[in-house]
């Protein structure tokens, strides 16, 4: 016997997963909260198993309801392609967007995956440099969007994320104790390097340079190798590496993920893109 699924209940499942939280969920759909929960109680009845259970820290999928979610996501966006598609307001073309090298496969890749998935009528183009680089590329108009990290502070773009600047090193590692510090950034133009530079000759530090051409996976693999030390934001700093709290090393200032858009003019796709970076980054930052 064929059975069908209600997306109206599939969304608000996908909802409450992503917030944890049956009372954001609920604000976000602009329903009750009431209303929530007999959406996912009906769901659960409907599946014949619990979705989610509580822990200190709030709701969380049990292990039926991690099957179900990631199936969930491509239904919606299944769902909201053909509605799209059949109103003749399919968004297509090509988007350029711009994002700095160590937030490409950590924060924004969730983000960039779920684009793809809703609008796979769209082009992208993904153009990797330094903040600084992409800044200009914009202002010059080569692409359509692009990530930022910036010192906070007054911005010409809109901040959609704060996080500290920390000093990275391999687990165990001797280099963080060398004098002068050995320090491995990703390129001259790296919008951390004035800050760094700064915290070191104000404290006095001597340090060199053993790698700034521009290639991550290059400077990943010196701090790996414990030739040096670096500096990330510590949302991106991999999970085999050591944030140091070495108190010779000199303190560093925090840094703002900025969203910058063209001053005149945006095309569909990339203001659609924008939402999606905005709403990934929020949910980053409830989860945090």
């Amino acid at each position: 016997m064929t059975r069908n699924l209600d997306t109206a209940l599939i969304r608000t499942f996908v909802t409450v997963a992503d917030k944890a939280s049956m009372t954001a969920a609920a604000n976000a759909l602009h329903l009750t909260q009431g209303a929530v929960s007999q959406q996912i109680k009906r769901l659960e009845e409907v599946l014949g198993c619990g979705l989610f259970e509580r822990d200190r820290r709030g709701l969380r999928l049990t292990r039926a309801g991690e099957r179900l979610l990631g199936k969930a996501r491509r239904l919606l966006a299944l769902n909201d392609e053909i509605w799209t598609e059949m109103n003749g307001n399919a968004v297509a073309g090509e988007v350029r967007i711009g994002v700095p090298y160590d937030l490409v496969g950590t924060l924004l890749a969730p983000v960039l995956k779920t684009y793809a998935e809703t609008y796979p009528q769209v082009e992208i183009s993904l153009i990797c440099a330094s903040s600084p680089e992409l800044a200009a590329a914009l202002a010059a108009g080569t692409m359509d969007l692009a990530v930022i990290e910036e010192r906070v502070g007054p911005s010409a773009g809109e901040c959609l994320l704060v996080d500290r600047l920390v000093w990275v090193g391999a687990k165990g590692g001797v280099a963080r104790a060398k004098r002068p510090l050995p320090v491995s950034m990703v390129a001259d133009t790296c919008a951390f390097r004035p800050a760094v530079i700064s915290a070191l000759d104000e404290n006095g530090l001597e340090w060199r340079t053993v790698f700034e051409n521009g290639n991550i996976d290059a400077t990943t693999a010196t701090v790996r190798s414990d030739l040096a030390v670096t500096t990330w934001l510590a949302s991106t700093v991999p999970g085999d590496l050591d944030i140091l709290p070495d108190p010779e090393l000199p303190a560093l200032p925090n840094f703002a993920i900025n969203l910058r858009l063209p001053k005149h003019g945006i095309e569909p796709a990339a203001m659609e893109f924008a939402a999606c970076i905005r709403e990934g980054l929020a949910r980053r930052r409830e989860a945090a």
